[in-house]
């Protein structure tokens, strides 16, 4: 995750100047023959600047992802080389000592769960790629990258943050079928909260919002959000079965994952300013209707 974040980094800072430019759209009128003159009229060329659908802010944007990618990268290291514990700290954990909301949740480790888990945490990564198959998307591709580099980097500073300064144990920690060398690991207090969820929900619910901002009217955006739900309900299934987590974690998880991969390109949405001066009324005349198109001079 870490080489991940710093390498795409580099990629993306190296291209954002072209992150900002506009889509434009050309409109031709292809030259017409009269019959009777058989006289070529000239091509008439018109082109319309389109609005872009997002906006980016370098005076925000650039420090917000430096500091939650710089983040990352230094806790990343530090929340997995936390101190082990004894054998008589782990002896000692008790599970009535868990909230009666977590407490049915202790289950012994599962390698085979935690590697399934891990291949759709990692395929849920490279996302971004799916941005060039669209003309639009594929256009704006650095702009989208950076941004989903940005929702990625809050993400990854939230979640590494909170492990950092806490050391809740994993459900498996508490489980006597866990092995000892399991349960005795640093990375055995990183319950709080759930990474995976979280990453794997901005990820996959960032495509989700990007695709229904540049297609509104397409009927796949709900499939989209469709498919985040499910890689994210699997995700926490698969982290609640693996022993990693509780479930307050996996909510908490599930609900900042989804709110920073929705949230982020939310707010970058090009905003359309009103004109009060435009307006658009109906009229009939009795014979015809329709709208009227008005324009107040100042």
């Amino acid at each position: 995750m870490k080489k991940f974040l710093w390498c795409t980094a580099a990629i993306i800072l190296h291209l954002y100047s072209f992150a900002q430019v506009d889509s434009l759209k050309v409109m031709r009128n292809d030259s017409l023959q009269s019959p009777d003159t058989l006289i070529e009229k000239p091509s008439k060329v018109k082109t319309i600047r389109k609005q872009p659908v997002y906006k980016l802010k370098p005076c925000v944007d650039i420090p917000v992802f430096a500091v939650g990618a710089g983040w990352s990268g230094y806790a990343f290291t530090k929340i997995y080389s936390k101190d082990t514990s004894t054998i008589e700290q782990i002896l000692s954990l008790d599970v009535n000592d868990i909230n009666g909301f977590d407490r049915w949740a202790v289950r012994p480790y599962s390698e085979s769960i935690a590697n399934v888990s891990n291949y759709i945490f990692y395929g849920a990564m490279p996302l971004p790629l799916l941005f060039l198959i669209g003309k639009e998307t594929r256009n704006d591709f650095f702009k989208l990258s950076f941004l989903y580099l940005e929702a990625m980097s809050i993400t990854g500073l939230l979640y590494t943050g909170s492990t950092y300064l806490t050391n809740r144990y994993r459900p498996y920690a508490y489980s006597e079928e866990t092995p000892m060398s399991w349960r005795t690991r640093g990375g055995a207090k990183n319950s709080f909260y759930a990474g995976h969820v979280a990453l794997v929900a901005t990820s996959t619910f960032f495509m989700a919002k990007v695709y229904a901002d540049y297609y509104p009217e397409s009927k796949i955006k709900w499939l989209m959000y469709g498919l985040a739900g499910t890689a994210t309900g699997t995700m926490a299934y698969l982290r609640h079965r693996g022993g990693f987590h509780f479930p307050s974690d996996i909510l908490l998880g599930i609900t900042q994952g989804t709110l920073t991969g929705l949230l982020v390109p939310h707010f970058h949405k090009h905003k359309i300013i009103k004109d009060p001066n435009l307006s658009i009324m109906p009229y009939s005349n009795g014979v015809s209707s329709g709208f009227a198109l008005s324009y107040k001079f100042k």
